[in-house]
């Protein structure tokens, strides 16, 4: 009998011990100071399901999971085009936390992912994301927020500035992102194979067209043959980056624009030394080849 009265003491302090709800809303509204409880089996299920057609790039697969009034008119139409516009994708949760507000409608599912995006214009993504699903009481999406995690010692931001051009286009207004196609890595290479004066080798980053805005205003067009004597008149050359930001225009295409910070000193087989502080942007195109080059020197 003894036993019997341990075994439930524990029974009970364990019961005592382990909320079934908890938290608080803080916001404004009717549900304000509410608690919390766990939501059921099947919302995660829903999201689970989710990232499967999500990762299956399959919009009528995915569309059905949401609310028709949350997805608007041209819901599927959009999941699609925005599906369609990746080679692939794949979303992977790794913890996913359903809850309720307790005497309200609908449950919160809270989702961590990590998730990759490799799209047809040549950009690539890789992201850790928290996400919020607002499922409503039929179990449809009607609600999403989501936050991308930020190492503690990274106080930048991904994009910043703002575009406007020489005139208003569709670009205009629109920040800048920095482009991850290894412009840096490929400029700091030619730049050591334009120091050994190796030729071929430089001309390998340039497209088979070349524009060169030079600094004194005026501007050649060349074939990458051309390239062939850019070092028949130099004895030696000293090419010093001192900065390389490779940028693009947000929500664009891959191609981008690396600007280039450097000192560059010439000696000439005449005995002229020709020696300048150069600001350059070099536009790579959709093929990671250099298409053109604008230069400014003091």
């Amino acid at each position: 009998m003894k036993f019997k009265i341990i075994i439930l003491s524990v029974l009970a302090l364990t019961f005592f011990n382990c909320n079934s709800s908890g938290g608080s809303y803080l916001g404004e509204g009717e549900n304000n100071g509410k608690s919390y409880s766990f939501g059921d089996a099947a919302a995660t299920q829903t999201i689970l399901a989710i990232a499967e057609a999500y990762s299956n790039q399959d919009a009528a697969q995915l569309t059905p999971y949401y609310d028709a009034t949350f997805l608007g008119e041209n819901g599927e139409a959009d999941s699609e085009a925005w599906l369609t516009s990746m080679n692939s994708i794949s979303m992977k949760p790794y913890k996913i936390v359903p809850l309720s507000i307790n005497g309200g409608e609908g449950q919160q599912v809270l989702a961590w992912s990590k998730e990759e995006r490799d799209y047809k214009n040549g950009s690539y993504e890789r992201l850790d994301l928290m996400e919020m699903f607002y499922l409503n009481k039929e179990g449809k999406v009607a609600g999403f927020k989501q936050w991308k995690a930020i190492d503690s010692v990274n106080f930048g931001r991904s994009y910043g500035g703002k575009f406007f051009g020489k005139k208003p286009g569709e670009y205009t207004g629109r920040p800048f992102q920095f482009s991850n196609r290894n412009e840096t890595e490929m400029l700091e290479t030619m730049v050591g194979h334009y120091n050994k004066m190796d030729i071929k080798a430089v001309s390998s980053y340039f497209a088979d067209q070349v524009t060169i805005n030079g600094y004194d205003g005026k501007q050649m067009k060349l074939s990458n043959k051309q390239l062939a004597g850019l070092f028949d008149s130099y004895k030696s050359v000293t090419w010093t980056p001192y900065s390389i930001v490779p940028i693009k225009i947000a929500n664009t295409d891959a191609a981008s624009g690396v600007m280039m910070f450097s000192n560059e000193r010439r000696v000439l087989k005449s005995g002229k030394i020709w020696e300048k502080e150069l600001m350059e942007t070099f536009y790579f195109d959709l093929d990671g080849k250099i298409s053109s080059v604008t230069q400014f020197a003091r």
